[in-house]
């Protein structure tokens, strides 16, 4: 195709994510004309398949386990039983309003262009969508990321899901299995075992949640199990077969099956970058798939950058948002910001959450420095005790020297709201006192971490 036959403009976005839009708005106030690029559904895994949905389904199985524990408060409810269709229903209609939202943001955006299809890069300045060919100064990768599909023994063979597909049932499965031990496995794990379904957990590894501290997955586990969900951990062979009525999953050699009517498989997850024809970009990867940035997001391309899920420096919505804003930062504000100087932070949200920010016990004393840690379980909170959700601890670890917090992990209720006070000071570099020595409010659970700090010992 003639040059000529190339549309032009001042920036183009692949993926239309969490960073994408936002960008987009920056680039358009600030007078460019923008090719907004999307594949699929506008908002990206967040919008569609992550954070909303999920979340909103994780709302609705609160309701039921409330409703079930009335009797704990003094409240008579007659059965509880689940509509899955209204429960889905609910979903979608949240889901769909937040990806609409988006879609009419970028539509009603002057100088930004939404078009339908998938890019492949001809050249460092130009992608191809579907016959046409676009060109830009600048071009920004926002293409996210996708389940893996693990080489599992016999998966090829069954129906499974992943946690695309599982968000479409309209049915509480009778058995559901789940492969997989982290974040998004416990999260459906506990929403579907309080709609109602049987639910057993199979992981490889010797516990669940393996970049937490053993007493954080320790504290999880018991958690699930206490609500009827079967673990099963170091299933170090597993393989499955279908079955008439199902799936049967063998977690090892020797064990017995494990009968299913639903398998979902959450191993982790890969980047979206291997049909994007980077190599006729010359943007690098790594070994994994994730293109290589530096700490402003910049690609080993002069004039490409990468945002989101795809670049490997965190795979949250808020790291992707947190992209968006170094990006605009460094090249419309004259500031210069850098993904090093955020802090690691992030939930799991079961019930009760765990909030988490900066390093875990056993990451600190990886480094050999000298440490200080405080614990207390929840049933040291009042508001948690009130509220009959005593279930988890907190836990802080604080340099002993300069006195800063290394870390945190609040596993308890609201933990991933209290967890963000912590977040505030570490990111100031104030010393642990400008919290342990501040008047909380009474009765909240945020009043304990003041306690906390004030009964620190050394980290052994």
């Amino acid at each position: 195709m003639s040059e000529t036959a190339t549309q032009k403009f001042d920036a183009i976005i692949i993926g239309a994510g969490q960073a994408g839009p936002p960008l987009a708005a920056r680039l358009t106030a600030a007078g460019q004309t923008v090719a907004v690029i999307e594949r699929k559904l506008v908002g990206g895994t967040c919008v569609n398949y992550g954070c909303i949905p999920t979340k909103t389904l994780v709302a609705s199985a609160h309701a039921a386990h409330l409703a079930r524990r009335g009797a704990d408060f003094g409240i008579g409810t007659s059965e509880v039983t689940v509509d899955m269709a209204a429960v889905k229903a609910r979903k979608d209609r949240i889901s769909g309003g937040d990806r609409e939202g988006l879609e009419s943001w970028l539509d009603g955006m002057d100088g930004a262009t939404l078009i339908r299809g998938h890019a492949r890069f001809e050249s460092p300045n130009t992608v191809r969508v579907d016959g046409t060919l676009l060109g830009a100064e600048r071009i920004f990768l926002n293409v996210g990321g996708r389940a893996v599909v693990p080489d599992i023994p016999g998966l090829a063979d069954v129906d499974y899901l992943t946690n695309v597909g599982i968000l479409d049932l309209g049915v509480v499965p009778e058995h559901l299995v789940i492969i997989g031990g982290s974040y998004i496995a416990l999260e459906f794990a506990q929403m579907y075992r309080r709609f109602g379904a049987e639910v057993t957990v199979v992981e490889k590894g010797p516990r669940l949640t393996a970049r937490e501290d053993e007493d954080v997955s320790a504290a999880i586990k018991d958690i699930l199990e206490a609500e009827g969900i079967r673990v099963e951990l170091g299933a170090d062979a597993i393989s499955v077969a279908k079955r008439r009525n199902g799936i049967a999953v063998k977690p090892r050699d020797g064990a017995a099956p494990i009968d299913a009517s639903h398998l979902l498989v959450a191993v982790g997850r890969v980047p979206n970058t291997d049909d994007l024809g980077l190599e006729a970009a010359g943007v690098e990867t790594d070994k994994r798939g994730y293109v290589v940035v530096d700490d402003q997001l910049r690609t080993s391309a002069e004039n490409i950058w990468a945002m989101g899920d795809c670049n490997g420096r965190g795979a949250f919505t808020h790291t992707s948002y947190n992209d968006f804003e170094i990006v605009a930062a460094n090249l419309l504000d004259d500031d210069p910001r850098r993904v090093s100087d955020r802090i690691t932070t992030y939930a799991l949200y079961i019930d009760p959450p765990l909030g988490r920010a900066g390093m875990t016990a056993d990451e600190v004393r990886r480094t050999g420095r000298k440490a200080l840690v405080g614990k207390r379980p929840m049933t040291r909170v009042g508001r948690a005790v009130e509220k009959g959700e005593t279930q988890g601890f907190m836990k802080v670890v604080v340099d002993a020297e300069t006195e800063e917090i290394l870390g945190a992990s609040i596993l308890g209720v609201g933990g991933d709201e209290v967890v963000h006070l912590i977040l505030d000071v570490m990111t100031a570099k104030l010393p642990y006192t400008a919290i342990s020595r501040t008047m909380h409010i009474h009765p909240t659970v945020s009043e304990l971490v003041p306690t906390l700090l004030q009964d620190l010992h050394p980290l052994t």
